[in-house]
C-alpha cells in the first residue's frame, strides 16, 4: 500500500515539475525531435469535416475513459467541474473563414473548428502564458498521438539545471503535460514552437494558467485531432 502511493507521488510530482519546465519553455519542442525532416505544411485538405452531431447533442458530452486503441488509459474527467460554456458544443459563428479552419480565442478561453453554415464546433480552453503571446495566421503543420516534449538545444544551454535531465526527452503518458494529443503550428515553413495540446489538469479548463500554449481536455483534444486536417489554417486572434 505504502509503495502503491509512493509510486502514485512520484508520478504527480514529475508532472508538477515538467508542468513548471513548460511554463519557462513555453510549448518549445526541439525542431529535430518535434517535426519529421522535411515537412511542410500541404495543401489545405478537401475531404469533408466529420459531422459533429454527436458531440453537440448536448452541451455535456460524456467524458471518456479507457478507449480501444489508445496507448494509454485515458484520465477519467467526469468529476471534473467545468463551467457549462466551456463544454464542448456546436454554436452559432459567423465567420469568412471557411470550413475546417480553427479559431483560437484566448481572451475568452474558446477554441472554434468552423463548419459551414454559420456554425462552429466550441471547444473550452485554458491558455497558459505561451499562448497569450502569439496571434496571427499560422498552419497546423502536422499533429501526433500522446507527443513527447523536449526542451530545444538553446533552451539546454541557456538554463541546464533546469532542462539538462529532459535533454532526451519526456515520453507521451498521463503524466506528460502534452495530454493525449498535441496540434503542430508552422508558420511561412517554420515552426511556431505554438502547440494546441491536452492536459493533465482538467482543472484548468476556462483559465488563464502559467504553463503551456492553449490546451484542451483530453476528450476534447482527442475529438478535435479526429476532425483536424494537416494543412489547414488556425488563427490566433
Amino acid at each position: 500500500m505504502t509503495e502503491a502511493m509512493d509510486g502514485s507521488a512520484r508520478r504527480i510530482l514529475t508532472a508538477m515539475t515538467l508542468l513548471a519546465c513548460m511554463g519557462l519553455a513555453a510549448c518549445a519542442t526541439s525542431s529535430e525531435t518535434a517535426t519529421p525532416p522535411g515537412l511542410q505544411p500541404a495543401a489545405p485538405a478537401i475531404a469533408p469535416l466529420p459531422p459533429v452531431e454527436q458531440a453537440s447533442a448536448s452541451v455535456a458530452p460524456p467524458r471518456i475513459g479507457p478507449k480501444p486503441n489508445e496507448r494509454f488509459a485515458v484520465p477519467d474527467e467526469s468529476q471534473v467541474k467545468i463551467a457549462e460554456k466551456y463544454q464542448r458544443q456546436l454554436v452559432d459563428y459567423q465567420t469568412a473563414y471557411a470550413p475546417g479552419t480553427i479559431v483560437v480565442d484566448p481572451a475568452n478561453h474558446f477554441l472554434y473548428l468552423v463548419q459551414g453554415n454559420g456554425k462552429a464546433l466550441r471547444y473550452g480552453v485554458g491558455v497558459g502564458a505561451a499562448g497569450r503571446g502569439f496571434s496571427g495566421e499560422t498552419d497546423l503543420a502536422w499533429k501526433q498521438e500522446w507527443p513527447r516534449w523536449r526542451p530545444t538545444d538553446a533552451m539546454i544551454t541557456r538554463a541546464p539545471q533546469q532542462y539538462k535531465k529532459y535533454e532526451d526527452g519526456v515520453e507521451g503518458g498521463p503524466t506528460n503535460p502534452l495530454g493525449a494529443r498535441a496540434l503542430y503550428l508552422f508558420k511561412d515553413g517554420k515552426d511556431t514552437y505554438y502547440r494546441i495540446h491536452g492536459t493533465n489538469q482538467p482543472s484548468s479548463i476556462g483559465k488563464s494558467v502559467s504553463a503551456g500554449c492553449i490546451r484542451l481536455l483530453n476528450s476534447d483534444i482527442i475529438d478535435l485531432y479526429a476532425r483536424a486536417r494537416p494543412g489547414s489554417k488556425v488563427v490566433i486572434l
